[in-house]
């Protein structure tokens, strides 16, 4: 287990409730893209995987507490591109 790894983690991981936060309240994808929180998902996708088949550790849960809240943010992003496209619609 890295100490550096576990920093790293927290840190990236702080970031994310308050991107899920704004995500909710603002119901906008300005400033947000998809593709990039679906990269963001395949590094923490790896990085668990390489948790499971070369150094199984607990730093595994703080990857998938990370890899759940940015699908959270990114379910919030495909809600608020469905209402973003709604009101398009209404204002026609």
């Amino acid at each position: 287990m890295s100490i550096f790894e576990i920093i790293m983690l927290i840190c990236f991981g702080a970031a994310w409730p308050l991107s899920i936060y704004k995500s909710y309240k603002s119901k906008s994808t300005q400033g947000k893209s998809g593709s990039f929180l679906v990269v963001i998902l395949i590094g923490y996708a790896a990085g668990i995987l390489n948790k499971f088949y070369y150094n199984f550790d607990n730093v595994v849960y703080l990857y998938a507490l990370n890899m759940i809240m940015v699908a959270l943010d990114l379910v919030l992003y495909m809600r608020n591109q469905r209402l973003n496209e709604k009101n398009k619609r209404i204002r026609r």
